[in-house]
């Protein structure tokens, strides 16, 4: 289930519309924190309704939580909407918590989430249409990139340059141990890659 704000009383007015309109913005939105709490960072993908880009946005947010680094990417993702005067914004958040908070179908109940969530709600209400969905993390990969180049940035580690396409790795490497490590015969991973060794004899 998806809505659309309006103003009624001042706050949200749920409904099952979800009808895109024609000048809508579509951001993939991604946050995370190493250690949770720990170095923590968002990432945003915003699109055109056609698909084009439009911009991508990354910030490292010092030692937070997962929850709090996933709505600072929605509140950004809000406010480059309000303040490039776009009145229409679809968000897609691998975060099922976030989202459900945001329909109103989970409280928020931790203090600091509260006030990022009365400054996401503030938001949505200037626009004149909003829509919100969960997607599992596999279908937000590019967020979830930026996302941990900022964390990486952060932390004071280099990472791969950003890219408007990513580039698929292969399955499988071959490679040898040395002294304790494995070193791979013919190419390279990126830091941070989480691989599974099986033994050749």
């Amino acid at each position: 289930m998806s809505f659309h704000s309006q103003r009624e009383g001042g706050d949200l007015f749920a409904s099952k519309s979800d009808n895109m309109p024609e000048h809508c913005l579509v951001a993939h939105s991604d946050g995370g924190a190493r250690g949770n709490p720990g170095p923590a960072g968002y990432g945003v993908v915003i699109e055109d309704r056609s698909g084009n880009r439009v911009a991508a946005l990354s910030e490292y947010l010092g030692h937070q939580t997962n929850n709090f680094a996933e709505y600072q990417g929605l509140i950004a993702a809000l406010e480059y909407a309000v303040q490039h005067e776009y009145r229409a914004l679809k968000l897609v958040s691998d975060s099922e918590l976030l989202v459900k908070q945001i329909k109103g179908i989970y409280k928020v109940k931790n203090a600091v989430l509260q006030d990022l969530h009365a400054r996401a709600k503030e938001l949505i209400r200037r626009l004149d249409w909003f829509s919100i969905g969960h997607a599992l993390r596999e279908h937000n990969q590019e967020a979830d990139r930026l996302a941990n180049a900022a964390m990486d940035k952060g932390m004071g580690r280099t990472s791969a340059p950003a890219q408007t396409t990513s580039r698929a790795l292969p399955q499988e490497f071959e490679g040898i141990v040395e002294n304790g490590h494995v070193k791979l015969m013919a190419g390279e991973l990126p830091e941070g890659t989480r691989v599974q060794v099986r033994v050749k004899r």
